[in-house]
Formats: C-alpha cells, structure tokens, sequence
C-alpha cells in the first residue's frame, strides 16, 4: 500500500490487490489466466497453497484488514490464520460492486468496466446501480472480459460460487462470477455447510464463497456497535467451521472487499444543502465517499470548480482526466472512460457527500466505504491448510 501525501492511496495494481487473488490461485491450480498483460501469481500463492488441490475463497463483505486487527479478540480463529501476502488493496472506489468483478475478473476496474456502485450508462441520461442490477445492460456486454472462473472451467477445473441464493442470476452476479456453477445458501451456517460440500464433491477444484451480512451491519449500525462486533464473531464461527472441515488437500483463503469507516453527521456534505455543487450538473452517481458527477455539455470545467471549492481538503477532487491518469482505476479502457463522471470526488478523513433528496435511504446510514483511506482499502488475505498439506 502507498499511502499519498493528501493521506489516500493508490492500489496497487498487478503487485498487490484483490485483483491478484484468484488468478494466483488458478496458478497453483494449474490454470493459467489472461490478466491483460498483468503478472500471474505476484502475491506467491503457488507456493503458499503448494500441494492443495482444492481451494476455497471466502469472500467476507466489509472486512477491512484494519478492522480485524483492532477487534482480533473477538475472531480468534480469523486471527490465527497466517497471511502469507500481508494486506492487500481494495480496487478504486472501495465498494462492493467494483470489489467482485475485480476478483471476478482479476483485472482493475478500468478493464472490466464496473466501476462504481452506480454508474452512468453513457449516451442514455441514465444510472445504472449495480446492485440492483439485472439484464439492462446485458451484463456480458457492459462486462465482457472473461472471468476467472470462465477461464478456468474451460481448462477443467470445476468451479463453483456459493453465495446468497437472491444473488443468483443478478446482473452483478453474471458479470463477476459466470462461468462457475452458482450455489445459492440460506444461512450462515448453510455457507459452512455448502462451501464444505463443494470443496468434497471433485478432487480438484476452486470454489468461491461470499457473505454479505458483516458490511450491512456495518452500514445500518455502524462499525463501532455491539451489533457489528456481534456479526464479526459469527463470521468468525463460520471461518472456523468451515477450517475444521477442510479435506486434508483443500486450503481455505479468506478476504475482503472493503473496509469501512463510521461517517458523523457532523462531516457530511449534503449536496441538498449546496446548491452550487448541482449546479450544471445532469447527473450524480457513485455513492457519498465516491462520487462521480457528469456535467451538462459545456459546463464539465465549471462543474469542477464548483466541486473543488466547496468540498476544499474534505475531498480529492479531479476531471475525469487527472482521475484516470492519475492511475487508481488501473489502465483505463478508452471505451469504458465514460461511465466515470466528469467530476471524480473521492472523500479523504471521515467526510461524506450525501444527496438525501434522490438517495435518502443511503444518507442516512451510520459507515460508508467508497474511497481511497487505508481504513477503506486495506483488507486482508488469510490462509488456512488442510492437515496433509
């Protein structure tokens, strides 16, 4: 991690990230994955999961490296498994969507073109929220890359996505994980259970699992709250679960694709309170520590302005341009620049910009994640290996 001067970061891209996970993993699987150019295994996984033949990745939502340390009492079993990499970076913005099709992928968000939470979809006055997500875009269009998973099937290996069975056949879904057989779960204990089942039914195999629950707690309750440490130790209980059934082949790499901090009221930016921040402005993406604004045509200089003098250090605020050359998106496809809004405004500290008129839901939660703090972009890669192994 690269901590810049104005205190963000800058991922790390092809050395670091979430990004370079699976790709590793498929290595050591013996698959080998086109990652546009990037390096296969730079976090050295090939020997980390040297002998495994079946490997699982979980996926925990909201888990930022930072956040686990500070609360390590309460997941022992987190706490005791090894890193064999250190902490790796989230992708740019430091949010859900962004964070799985970049594992998905194993490219930067600059190459598979999710890049944010919500999106414009250009030459169509529209917003796209990948959440919510289902055909419109059709998903292999506004993501084409193949997947990991999409790579690695085709060379034989069986992979399998175990994951919220609502998830299945979402727009988001398709995009970051086609290609593996999708298993849909019900409960935590249904994710142990199901993850266990899938790593036993080949003797070779990736599987992927996903739990969502950790970052919505965070986001409703926020982060310093019984009910978020709470979660964190059933998290905690599913990882130990899922360690004591390992096959004596199988290894078990657990990650994030975020972290997140608490947002007071006192240090949010209401653009409803603001008036010049909507002037000239025809639409407002992203979400409130990422925001992208697109301008009406002719007004994208006076836009950033407007944005940079109003929000002043409480965010870095950049043209598309200096966002993009800047490098935290990674290699930006020429095609795909336009989904980033004229004006990038990426919150530093503990600052939000909420919009509670259009986005009331969110405005009023208690943690966000979005940009680019080591709070937000540290999250961790833990290892545990079956007995033979």
């Amino acid at each position: 991690m690269t901590v810049l001067p104005d205190g963000l970061v800058r991922p790390a891209y092809g050395d670091r990230t979430l990004a370079d996970v699976l790709p590793g993993v498929a290595t050591a699987l013996g698959v080998a994955v086109d990652r546009a150019g990037l390096p296969p295994d730079p976090l050295g996984l090939t020997t980390a999961l040297g002998g495994a033949r079946r490997v699982a990745v979980l996926l925990v939502d909201g888990l930022g490296a930072q956040l686990l340390r500070d609360h390590a009492h309460l997941a022992p079993t987190l706490a005791a498994l090894t890193g064999p990499a250190g902490d790796l970076d989230a992708p740019c913005p430091s949010t859900t969507p962004v964070s799985l099709t970049t594992l998905g992928t194993g490219v930067p968000p600059g190459g598979h073109g999710v890049l944010g939470f919500v999106t414009a979809v250009p030459g169509e006055d529209r917003l796209l929220n990948h959440v919510a997500w289902t055909d419109d875009p059709d998903p292999r269009d506004w993501q084409p890359r193949p997947t990991v998973f999409e790579q690695a099937a085709a060379a034989g290996l069986p992979v399998t996505a175990v994951a919220p069975y609502a998830y299945n056949g979402s727009g988001l879904s398709t995009a970051a994980y086609r290609g593996a057989t999708y298993s849909g779960t019900v409960s935590a204990g249904d994710l142990s259970a199901v993850l266990l089942q899938s790593l036993a039914l080949a003797p070779a195999g990736l599987v992927y699992g996903y739990t969502p629950e950790l970052d919505l707690t965070g986001h409703v309750r926020g982060v310093d709250s019984d009910s978020w440490r709470m979660q964190l130790a059933l998290v905690d209980r599913v990882v130990e679960q899922v360690v004591d059934g390992l096959p004596d082949d199988a290894a078990l790499l657990v990650t994030a694709d975020h972290g997140m901090l608490d947002v007071p009221v006192h240090t949010r930016v209401d653009v409803d309170d603001e008036p010049a921040l909507l002037d000239g402005v025809a639409l407002l993406a992203g979400e409130p520590r990422a925001r992208y604004v697109h301008a009406v045509p002719g007004a994208a200089a006076d836009v950033l302005d407007a944005w940079r003098g109003v929000l002043g250090d409480r965010a870095w605020v950049a043209g598309r341009g200096e966002a993009v050359a800047s490098g935290v998106f990674g290699d930006v496809d020429a095609a795909l620049a336009g989904r980033i809004g004229d004006v990038v405004a990426l919150a530093r500290g503990p600052w939000a910009i909420t919009a509670s008129g259009a986005e009331p839901g969110p405005s009023r939660l208690a943690a966000y994640h979005g940009s680019l703090t080591p709070a937000e972009v540290a999250i961790p890669l833990l290892l545990a290996r079956g007995r033979a192994l």
